[in-house]
C-alpha cells in the first residue's frame, strides 16, 4: 500500500479518519493525501468579475490555513502528507481524485448514526462508496490505535461478488486481518445447509481458491430476519473489529438489505466498515 486518500471537511469525523489512516500508513510505509472538497459554485470560480475572483481566492487561502492547523497532529509525525484543495461539488468525483493520486485506499469519516443502512444510503459517504473503484474504509468513531485483528466479510456468494472477495482477501492479508466469511440465511428466503454449501463451494472454485472444501468449512452461516441484523449479530458474537461488504454501482448498498430493520437490532455501526465495488 503506497497512498491513502482522506477526504477532509475539518470535522471531528474526518479527524477520526485521518488518525486511522495514519495508523495504517505507519505500518505500510505509505503516504497520506488529505483532500478538501470546497464545492464553490461555478460562478465564483469561473466568472471574470473581480469580486468573484477574490472570493474564490479567499476561500482557497482559508482552506489552506485550516489545513495547516488541521494537519498539525503528533500522530502524523514521520508520515509524508500531501494536502490538496479541489473545487468538487459532487462526491462521486472523489473517485477521479483517487485515480489521479493513484490511491490504494480511501479512509473517510461518517456522521451516520442509526444502523448500517443509514450510515451509507442517501449520504455523501454512500455516494463515495458506490462510485469508488478502490476500497473505502468508513470510520465513525475515534480509534487511537487502529489494529483490527478480526474482519467479517459478508456477501451472497454469487458470481458478481468474486471480485470484491478477492480484493478484500488481498487487502485483509496486507493489513494482517483474519477474514471470516459470512452468509446470512434469511427467514424470508431460507435455504437449506446443503443448498448454501453448494452455492459457496461453486463460488470458491470460481474464485480460484486452492482448497475450496477446506475454505468452505470456515464460512459461517447465520440465520436472521435481515442481512443487517445478521451482520451485526455475528459481528458481536465473533468480536469482530471491522465489517467488509461488496457494493454494487449505482444502487449503492441499498440492494444489500432486505426487509425492515427492527428497533431491537443491536446497533454496531460504530465498527469500521470497508466496501469493495462489484
Amino acid at each position: 500500500m503506497k497512498k491513502i486518500l482522506v477526504p477532509v471537511d475539518f470535522s471531528n469525523h474526518s479527524e477520526y479518519a485521518l488518525e486511522v489512516a495514519a495508523n495504517i500508513a505507519k505500518k505500510q510505509n505509505a503516504e497520506i493525501v488529505a483532500l478538501h472538497m470546497m464545492g464553490l459554485s461555478d460562478a465564483v470560480v469561473t466568472r471574470d468579475e473581480s469580486k468573484e475572483v477574490f472570493e474564490a481566492m479567499y476561500y482557497m487561502k482559508l482552506a489552506e490555513k485550516r489545513f495547516a492547523e488541521f494537519l498539525d497532529k503528533d500522530y502524523l509525525e514521520g508520515i509524508k502528507v500531501t494536502d490538496a484543495v479541489h473545487n468538487y461539488k459532487i462526491f462521486s468525483e472523489l473517485n477521479d481524485v483517487a485515480r489521479e493520486f493513484e490511491a490504494d485506499l480511501i479512509v473517510m469519516g461518517s456522521h451516520g448514526s442509526s444502523g448500517l443502512k443509514e450510515v451509507f444510503v442517501g449520504s455523501n459517504t454512500e455516494k463515495v462508496v458506490r462510485t469508488s473503484d478502490i476500497p473505502v474504509l468508513v470510520i465513525k468513531h475515534r480509534h487511537e490505535n487502529f489494529n483490527p485483528e478480526i474482519g467479517v466479510f459478508a456477501c451472497d456468494f454469487l458470481e458478481n461478488s468474486i471480485g470484491p472477495y478477492k480484493r478484500a482477501q488481498k487487502l485483509f492479508d496486507t493489513l494482517g486481518i483474519n477474514m471470516q466469511m459470512l452468509y446470512v440465511n434469511l427467514a424470508g428466503d431460507f435455504r437449506s445447509t446443503r443448498e448454501i454449501e453448494k452455492r459457496i463451494l461453486s463460488f470458491l472454485k470460481d474464485a480460484g481458491e486452492p482448497n475450496p472444501l477446506e475454505t468452505l468449512n470456515k464460512v459461517i452461516q447465520y440465520n436472521e430476519y435481515s442481512v443487517e441484523a445478521g451482520i451485526f449479530g455475528y459481528s458481536q458474537v465473533s468480536n469482530a473489529d471491522i465489517i467488509a461488504l461488496p457494493t454494487q454501482g449505482r444502487q449503492g448498498l441499498a440492494h444489500f438489505f432486505s426487509g425492515s430493520i427492527g428497533e431491537d437490532v443491536v446497533n454496531h455501526s460504530d465498527l469500521p466498515v470497508m466496501t469493495f465495488k462489484v
